[in-house]
């Protein structure tokens, strides 16, 4: 069920994709990853239209690690960060209180970025403690073990493909994030729109 795709620029990571639904542990998921249980992304699959745009997300992150120009401090919260359609942290990022804060001070830079805009991390594209739907990326250097079906047990929920993504997406927040007009959908689709704008905002 989970898709798995070679990263054709870096042909030595592998991305993996899991998308979960009926999710009954989103707060020990969160707690697990910041503790390294689970190295992995774990996203909002309502802020995501296909897993293409997951793979720009995290080519992107590969590309800037490798090359020791991260915005954050770990790959997976720097795909988190690539999804977003602009380069300001506090429209990435939310947290509700201080030990979530605390969370995020772990995957910042905080040279670039107060505490404040810390403390707005993953509002939108990160799970919360509510959602009951996950998708966990991984990125898996083929030189290193990995056991997804470790990943898999930890998740108190079903299981889904994940080309079942779109069941999830919320279209309307989408198009309103990403600023995406009525006309570009007349001329492209509108994964078209959103990894425009995700490979668009480092372009000054």
């Amino acid at each position: 069920m989970h898709l798995t795709q070679d990263l054709e620029l870096f042909p030595e990571y592998t991305v993996i994709q899991l998308l979960f639904k009926d999710v009954k542990n989103a707060t020990e998921l969160r707690k697990m990853a910041v503790n390294g249980e689970i190295k992995g992304a774990l996203i909002n699959p309502s802020m995501v239209v296909d897993a293409f745009q997951i793979l720009v997300a995290a080519n992107k992150a590969v590309h800037l690690h490798k090359n020791g120009k991260m915005k954050t401090r770990s790959l997976y919260s720097e795909i988190i960060f690539n999804l977003s359609p602009t380069n300001n942290v506090s429209d990435i990022f939310h947290y509700r209180n201080t030990a979530e804060i605390f969370i995020c001070l772990q995957c910042a830079v905080l040279t670039e970025f107060n505490v404040w805009q810390i403390s707005e991390a993953f509002k939108r594209f990160g799970i919360s403690d509510s959602d009951s739907a996950v998708l966990i990326v991984l990125v898996h250097n083929k030189d290193e073990t990995l056991s997804v079906d470790d990943i898999i047990s930890k998740v108190d929920g079903q299981q889904v493909a994940v080309d079942r993504v779109s069941d999830f997406t919320d279209v309307a927040k989408i198009k309103k994030l990403y600023k995406v007009a009525p006309q570009e959908e007349e001329c492209g689709s509108l994964l078209d729109a959103v990894v425009c704008r995700m490979a668009m905002k480092d372009v000054a």
